[in-house]
């Protein structure tokens, strides 16, 4: 028998799997596990993996690989999304891995420590089951901010991705956990809430979903920004997402909701208007168009078209004139020409988004266009990657530009540490309402570390009032010039951050 004391988590992926890396912290510290910092210390080092694309695969592999060579004596357990699509093969070829584990049910992630403490070399892929938003009790976010996922898998089927593969079918939470969540983050002081799910706009239209007691939402195939409630006569409502945004205005407090991830050929048009009217619900669209040229779109399972999608940014530049947007897109897809990665700068260009990724295709086992013909080779798919990459590069910086010259509420994520050579100019990195955690750029804070004042406010997990000055590729830098009101009415956080720690 081995006696497993301390685990360390090493986690890879997306904000979805930070989730399930934080219910994995919290699940094992009640089974007596102590989470430690320092892999070297740790008799379990857990590889909480990405599967989604090929160069994270790769990514978390090779950290398992690297565990066992660098902690020859722990024991290590391969976690996550890679673990839930390729169990079998990896327990086979990924020897330096002494146990699999899916992320289909959490909860079950006693058995494979038991297995593990027994020296076995257990492999376990549970089957999809619900949300699994359990309790946290630590937050692998920097202080102040926190992800709520509000739905799990996903029934879009675009020809290119495996999450419905990984993931499963789209389930969503009930409202009211949602809303008891987001109650019980806000009275510990979490500032701000970022909504997470593969495709928010699709909240409550699952096949066994009942979100507000009321039966399940509908969500009317190929047809764009039409999501809705649908009555024994077939008659649209509300989607649930507007009706979710609505209960969360209903909550006192000081906090700010960002959403992440809307699928744009449903995109909920009835939101706009809830969030115009709560402040706390910031204009920020993390919207994922992947292409800008028709037939790629099409051949990706998608309804949408370049000038639909356009229109549908311009209807929220009119809600929104300072709205902040991001995208994604896809290049060197099956059948993608050089027309067609034109039409997607073209469309780049014209979109002008604060920000966006852009990945080269990579072809993902059991998905529709793994078979497609007219595969593109990674040398040109990469190249076109790199041209949109250019393009956007060149709208962030302009368009932090106009950022300049104001005033923003910025949430303090690090206090850079002192520099003996001028022990009087301090520095933090922080965020405004158009930066969202870890994929957009920040705000450089400069403040006088002889100022009392500054020296209380400029911490972790706060808010300061930031003026900036000028902008860089991808940064704001602004001067400190005071506590934010919105301080003395956030409570005291109680809650544990990992960095912090």
């Amino acid at each position: 028998m081995t006696r497993l004391l301390k685990f360390f988590i090493d986690q890879h992926g997306c904000a979805k799997n930070q989730i399930d890396g934080e219910i994995i912290i919290n699940l094992l510290t009640k089974k007596g596990l102590e989470q430690t910092f320092d892999a070297e210390k740790a008799d379990l080092i857990i590889v909480n993996s990405c599967g989604f694309i090929e160069s994270a695969k790769t990514e978390s592999i090779n950290a398992v690989i690297s565990a066992r060579q660098t902690y020859p004596k722990a024991k290590i357990l391969l976690a996550g999304c890679l673990a839930q699509r390729y169990a079998d093969e990896l327990h086979e070829n990924l020897p330096e891995a002494d146990g699999v584990f899916g992320n289909g049910d959490l909860s079950k992630i006693d058995s494979i420590i038991d297995g593990l403490s027994a020296d076995e070399r257990p492999v376990l892929v549970p089957e999809q089951k619900g949300v699994c938003c359990s309790d946290r009790n630590l937050f692998l976010s920097f202080p102040g901010s926190a992800y709520v996922k509000i739905t799990e898998g996903c029934n879009n089927r675009c020809a290119f991705c495996a999450i419905p593969i990984i993931r499963g079918d789209l389930r969503s939470r009930s409202a009211s956990d949602i809303i008891d969540e987001i109650k019980l983050l806000v009275e510990n002081g979490v500032f701000e809430l970022n909504l997470i799910g593969q495709d928010l706009a699709a909240y409550g239209t699952g096949a066994g979903d009942n979100v507000f007691g009321d039966g399940r939402a509908m969500l009317p195939a190929g047809t764009p920004g039409s999501v809705g409630i649908a009555d024994e006569n077939h008659t649209q409502k509300e989607s649930a997402l507007c009706r979710l945004l609505k209960e969360i205005s209903k909550i006192s407090g000081e906090f700010r909701i960002r959403l992440l991830y809307i699928h744009p050929d449903h995109f909920n048009d009835d939101i706009l208007p809830v969030i115009k009217a709560d402040s706390r619900i910031l204009p920020y669209f993390d919207i994922p168009f992947q292409s800008g040229d028709d037939k790629i779109i099409k051949s990706m399972r998608r309804v949408g078209s370049q000038e639909k999608y356009l229109a549908l940014v311009s209807k929220i530049r009119e809600f929104f004139p300072e709205v902040a947007l991001r995208t994604t897109f896809l290049t060197g897809f099956p059948g993608e020409d050089d027309e067609a990665a034109a039409n997607s700068l073209e469309f780049l260009k014209k979109l002008s988004p604060d920000w966006s990724g852009c990945f080269p295709y990579s072809k993902e086992d059991d998905t529709p266009a793994y078979d497609f013909e007219n595969q593109v080779d990674e040398k040109t798919a990469q190249k076109r990657a790199d041209a949109l990459t250019q393009m956007q590069a060149d709208i962030t910086k302009e368009r932090l530009s106009s950022r300049t010259g104001k005033d923003y509420n910025v949430l303090i994520e690090e206090v850079l540490a002192e520099n003996p050579e001028a022990p009087d100019e301090g520095l933090a990195i922080g965020r405004a309402w158009f930066q969202a955690p870890e994929v957009d750029g920040s705000v450089v804070v400069s403040y006088d570390r002889s100022d009392k004042n500054a020296l209380e406010a400029v911490k972790s997990g706060r808010l300061v009032k930031v003026h900036v000055h000028s902008s860089g590729d991808v940064d704001l830098n602004g001067d400190f010039i005071g506590d934010s009101e919105l301080n003395a009415k956030i409570k005291k956080t109680s809650l544990k951050f990992a960095q912090a720690l």
